[in-house]
């Protein structure tokens, strides 16, 4: 699997509160990027009064990949969140991610 024993775990799982997803912030900067994608798609479908059957079908991303990314269930891929960006307008990718470095030095 790419990424390892790190993705072993879903993004989900990497936060202090699994049932506060996706308000709850991850100390994994990676896993904080798939939260901050999953929040801000849910507001983008709920905004435009999508369903996520509508999502998947004017995206060509399956509804179950949706739905797993919304629910912090997967690890989207960048074919993914590329084509859920340009089906929704909004951009998915969050500018920065906001979680304290730790120093190995």
């Amino acid at each position: 699997m790419v990424g390892g024993r790190a993705r072993a775990r879903s993004p989900r799982q990497l936060t202090q509160d699994p049932k506060a997803w996706p308000e709850q912030a991850s100390a994994d900067p990676a896993a904080d990027a798939v939260r901050q994608i999953a929040r801000t798609l849910a507001q983008a479908l709920d905004g435009h009064g999508l369903s996520l059957r509508a999502a998947a079908a004017g995206s060509g991303v399956n509804r179950q990949a949706i739905a797993d990314l919304l629910a912090g269930r997967s690890w989207p891929d960048v074919a993914t969140v590329a084509r859920l960006t340009h089906f929704t307008g909004t951009t998915l990718w969050p500018d920065s991610i906001n979680i304290e470095r730790k120093r190995t030095h």
